[in-house]
């Protein structure tokens, strides 16, 4: 067992003697010494050296289903990336079960078990679905078998006519588009571990919420709540947000320059695909030519997303617990730990 002190962090880090990441982790917190951060920065290799022992359950066939429209994710990324993450949060999971019991000591009550909430936030583009469904396929296939619900908080969106008659349909995404009060009942819901919880479908299709149709979250171990403004703490009436209900939140980054690029990229493949389709609420786009595509998605971005981003979600990503930060190539070159 070795054990490393450095007081510029008032915190101790100990090693098992299998570990061989000791060196190379002291190293790069003394490159960081004059840094004031609250987090821990790993490259992709120290990063991987954390997964220890956790085993790969997915296969080539079982990550297809998985990724996204306009996303690259191989098993190579998952074991370098995802099983490190998914031991820490198998460790903040059950220290979460241990302060519940010591609670409920205290307080001389029994109460039932209540959900752990993960959040995913991120910008439009950023492979947020991707992430969010592989961890969850990922928790629910761990050694202790976990039941894992995920949700998306594109179903708390208002109908489009509401966005319509608020005048707001240029700022859907924004977090004023939301109905913030029925997600934070939602959330108050499964924290108060009720049964059978519905929540709002939305379809990208019609770009609307499908009435009268709901999802049911009926006591999960783990929900996973993945949506661009999760981390959101203003622009609310409301002294509550949605941040107050999750255990841990994981932001997925990179620079704006990427994201532009990979939503025109997205949007070019949708006008092959989905918008060609007679019920879509984008076929008008299908017969554009490409140059002229290709301007409508730069100017979406600029107008909408862009600025939903710089406005209300990036200022939000240091409030993460985790920040994984992708490259050109879809790969996370970079993982930031809250300490």
């Amino acid at each position: 067992m070795a054990i490393f002190k450095d007081k510029r962090y008032i915190c101790t880090f100990i090693f098992s003697k299998n570990t061989i990441y000791t060196v190379n982790f002291s190293q790069k917190m003394a490159e960081t010494a004059n840094e004031l951060t609250p987090f821990l920065t790993f490259n992709r290799e120290q990063w991987a050296k954390l997964r220890n022992s956790v085993p790969l359950t997915l296969t080539e066939n079982d990550l297809k289903p998985l990724i996204g429209f306009n996303d690259a994710l191989s098993l190579e990324e998952v074991q370098t990336i995802y099983l490190p993450l998914i031991r820490l949060l198998h460790y903040y999971f059950e220290e979460n079960l241990r302060r519940r019991a010591v609670l409920n000591r205290f307080l001389n009550i029994e109460q039932p078990p209540v959900p752990y909430i993960i959040s995913i936030a991120g910008s439009v583009a950023v492979g947020k679905s991707t992430t969010a469904r592989l961890l969850q396929n990922l928790l629910a296939n761990a050694p202790t078998h976990k039941k894992v619900d995920l949700i998306t908080t594109d179903g708390f969106l208002y109908p489009l006519r509401t966005l319509q008659e608020k005048n707001i349909l240029h700022k859907k995404g924004f977090p004023i588009s939301y109905d913030t009060e029925k997600l934070l009942q939602f959330l108050a819901d499964i924290k108060s571990a009720k049964p059978n919880v519905h929540a709002p479908i939305y379809s990208h299709l019609t770009y609307d919420i499908i009435p009268d149709q709901f999802e049911t979250i009926d006591a999960p171990d783990i929900l996973i709540l993945e949506g661009l403004n999760v981390l959101q703490t203003s622009n609310s009436a409301s002294t509550l947000f949605v941040s107050d209900f999750v255990d841990f939140s994981i932001y997925v980054d990179a620079d704006e320059s990427l994201l532009k690029e990979w939503y025109i990229e997205r949007f070019l493949k949708f006008r092959q695909s989905a918008f060609s389709d007679p019920n879509s609420y984008f076929k008008g786009y299908a017969a554009l030519p490409e140059d002229e595509a290709i301007r409508t998605a730069e100017q979406i971005w600029d107008d909408i997303n862009g600025r939903n981003l710089k406005e209300n979600i990036l200022p939000t990503r240091e409030r993460a617990n985790l920040i994984l930060t992708k490259g050109r190539n879809h790969l996370f070159e970079q993982i930031k730990l809250r300490k």
